[in-house]
């Protein structure tokens, strides 16, 4: 009678180790799936982005604001924004995100543009160390001048988050962007090439991240992608 008993008992046991192994296999294809709808997604979301940042052109005729700011970072971006001043499309210029050591002087020299036209016209943030810190700064440079346009000048793959961060901070201001095309060293712009692949996805990742951020935050994110098509 306890050798029957015994048995009963290690059948049991056995369906119960059964119905637990398969449910440990369900939990982990269910798992397994949900990881490849997530990568999926995201592989999605970015082929999107390069898309759509592919697509952006500046207008051939940009409309003039009350100032103009540019973020440091990347190539060209200050001397087409200290051109866009000698043009006339701005009162003054902000160039955000400079080292803290760095003079006049040496930026001028740098990147050209003449002496009356930094004397006069171009002001320097030496406090922003991202882009936060940039909307953050161009919003006390804008209150300060009384600003209610201003033109953003960045590399176009910078420019929907450097949107979603400044129309966060200013709401109020009319932002113009104006965008500077990436290029490799070699003049591509494919993402067969390892950097600008390996550039995209870093910035999509980061667009991704303030995206959710203020979306959980309950901050508008004011549909950046389609805001920097618009001029």
């Amino acid at each position: 009678m306890l050798l029957q008993d015994t048995g009963k008992t290690l059948d049991h046991d056995d369906r119960d180790a059964g119905s637990m192994f398969r449910v440990a296999g369900w939990v982990s294809r269910l798992a397994s799936f949900g990881l490849v709808i997530a990568i999926l997604l995201v592989v999605g979301g970015f082929l999107r982005f390069y898309s759509e940042v592919s697509a952006l052109k500046n207008d051939t005729e940009i409309t003039p604001a009350d100032g103009i700011v540019v973020l440091t970072g990347g190539k060209a971006r200050i001397e087409t924004a200290l051109q866009l001043l000698a043009d006339g499309k701005g009162k003054r210029l902000l160039i955000s995100g400079v080292h803290p050591r760095s003079t006049p002087a040496a930026i001028r020299k740098a990147v050209g543009g003449s002496s009356e036209l930094f004397d006069c016209c171009v002001d320097f943030d030496r406090t922003a160390r991202d882009t936060i810190g940039n909307a953050t700064q161009t919003g006390k440079w804008a209150r300060a001048n009384g600003f209610v346009s201003i033109i953003v000048v960045t590399s176009d793959y910078h420019m929907p988050r450097s949107l979603m961060e400044m129309r966060r901070h200013l709401p109020d201001i009319r932002f113009i962007p104006y965008y500077v095309r990436y290029e490799t060293a070699d003049g591509h712009n494919s993402l067969s090439d390892p950097a600008l692949l390996r550039l995209m996805a870093g910035e999509y990742l980061k667009y991704l991240a303030t995206s959710l951020r203020y979306r959980f935050t309950g901050t508008d994110t004011h549909a950046a992608l389609a805001n920097a098509r618009q001029i």
